[in-house]
């Protein structure tokens, strides 16, 4: 019994012969290879976008949920794109495509340590407010002693 199972799993172990060799790419399917999806934080929002949708109902970088970016394997550039938006940026030091306003670095409305402190500075103040209100609330609650 012993024998079958190391049988059984030198069986199961030879057939994984699917390592990639130092130096030699798995095959794709096209051009650009997917390097993720990530969140659009607060600093794509504040992008300078090249230009504002023709109309109304057109989503705007604030409507993006989420970054898509992927790499041309022919050029190596890198592009991040808005799901909802379509706009990208890229970086490709070699290639001129994208719009100057596009490439890396990109312009902000504001970089991000500012939108944190902002932020930091809501949270604080909202904190004092509820605390203020606690302590009216318990005072008020509270009947005087005599």
């Amino acid at each position: 019994m012993r024998l079958f199972g190391i049988f059984l799993l030198t069986a199961c172990l030879g057939g994984c012969g699917g390592a990639v060799e130092p130096g030699s790419f798995p095959h794709q399917q096209g051009r650009y290879a997917g390097i993720g999806i990530y969140g659009a934080g607060d600093m794509w929002q504040r992008l300078v976008a090249a230009s504002r949708p023709q109309y109304a109902v057109a989503a705007t970088l604030r409507d993006d949920e989420v970054v898509i970016v992927v790499v041309d394997s022919r050029t190596g550039e890198v592009r991040q794109c808005g799901n909802l938006t379509g706009y990208c940026i890229g970086s490709n030091p070699w290639a001129g495509p994208l719009g100057r306003e596009q490439a890396l670095p990109v312009s902000v409305t504001e970089h991000l340590a500012d939108v944190e402190r902002a932020r930091n500075r809501q949270n604080e103040a909202a904190a004092a407010e509820l605390d203020t209100a606690v302590n009216a609330a318990t005072n008020e609650s509270q009947p005087a002693r005599r």
